[in-house]
């Protein structure tokens, strides 16, 4: 496996994940890893999943340069950071951050494809009682997902 691609985040799920893939990374050691979050606008009426692309573009023009933004972008350096520095320390190399905008599921596919890679490697919270073994950013990766997922619960 030439290139793995890891969704982060700051949740529970993740962290189980990466712990996992940390150690696969080490063991299969690939020639790339992709380190990917997605910044997700957060708000009591801001429901994200009903918005379409021209949406969320008028809504990543207008915050551009904003504290907001601002906020959103040290929060994904400082996750991806911490996470690339755990890969470092277990020996990996060749990583490389990433930081999307817009629908998580949507965005780590289309950096999977632009980037590559032979696998993709998601936490998996699983929430809800109807979705108990996936979370649907998770499921919604694995649904459509023309590389192999390998989803962490």
């Amino acid at each position: 496996m030439k290139k793995v691609l890891i969704a982060v985040d700051d949740t529970k799920g993740t962290k189980n994940a990466f712990s996992v893939c940390s150690n696969v990374c080490s063991c299969i050691q690939p020639e790339k890893t992709v380190l990917v979050f997605v910044e997700k606008f957060e708000g009591k009426s801001l429901i994200d999943e009903m918005l379409g692309d021209a949406e969320m573009s008028t809504l990543e023009e207008v915050l551009k340069g904003t504290e907001y933004q601002e906020a959103l972008d040290e929060k994904a350096q400082k996750i991806l950071n911490y996470y690339k520095k755990a890969l470092e320390n277990k020996g990996v190399t060749g990583i490389k951050t990433i930081i999307r905008k817009g629908h998580p599921a949507e965005e780590i596919l289309k950096t999977a494809k632009k980037e590559n890679v032979d696998m993709i490697v998601i936490g998996s919270r699983g929430k809800r009682i109807s979705h108990r073994f996936m979370g649907s950013v998770s499921r919604e990766v694995a649904n459509n997902s023309d590389i192999p997922v390998l989803l962490v619960k």
